[in-house]
């Protein structure tokens, strides 16, 4: 009896931001399809999802790093093993968005690769009466300074959270870490796994 071998491959997503902005509500609302909405601190956990994809195991892990403490050695581990990133904003908290832009600078200094993937996501969409960030000026900020992608979302209202997590995996390329075998068959993916062809690339999604 002969027993088919699957190919598996990894990806390891990593959000980032500051303290209380909705990183682990966001991963909540993707993994569970639930919100919680008391705040808790976070130091460091990870999650891992598999998926079968055209006869593929994936394996997704999705590190929620901390938002309250300063770890700088563990922050620093957590971008050297990340494939792609997710920094997250508040809408109505200015200064959650200049963390975002320090993070992103030390992002880039510790991969020595200005195409790193990264996601910014400005979180709590539905708190409209208490925005105090302007998309507007974010987009032109993130999409045509830095060259990255930038969406909106709430982990309450279960708005954009999935479409979040495709982008990301989008431009983490996991198809092409793939063998070239299943490359050829990157046409029978579910079409909602690709959204657009991805702004940046990466040569690796192997986790560390």
């Amino acid at each position: 009896m002969s027993l088919e071998v699957k190919e598996k491959t990894e990806v390891r997503l990593v959000f980032m931001g500051a303290a209380g902005v909705g990183k682990t509500a966001l991963i909540k609302r993707f993994l569970q399809d639930g919100f919680d909405p008391k705040h808790r601190r976070t130091v460091e956990e990870l999650h891992s999802k598999e998926y079968e994809v055209a006869g593929v195991k994936v394996t997704i892990n999705i590190m929620d790093t901390s938002g309250s403490y300063s770890f700088p050695a563990m922050r620093k581990l957590s971008i050297q093993n990340g494939d792609a990133f997710a920094l997250v904003y508040s809408v109505d908290d200015p200064e959650s968005l200049e963390v975002v832009k320090r993070l992103r600078e030390e992002i880039l200094e510790v991969k020595e690769d200005k195409l790193t993937p990264i996601v910014v996501v400005g979180n709590k969409k539905d708190r409209q009466l208490e925005r105090r960030v302007s998309a507007d000026d974010v987009l032109v900020k993130v999409e045509l300074d830095w060259n990255n992608r930038f969406l909106e979302a709430s982990a309450k209202e279960n708005e954009n959270v999935m479409e979040v997590f495709k982008e990301l995996l989008q431009q983490a390329n996991l198809p092409s870490c793939l063998s070239p075998a299943l490359r050829r068959r990157r046409e029978t993916f579910p079409k909602d796994m690709s959204l657009r062809p991805p702004m940046n690339k990466t040569n690796s999604c192997s986790v560390s």
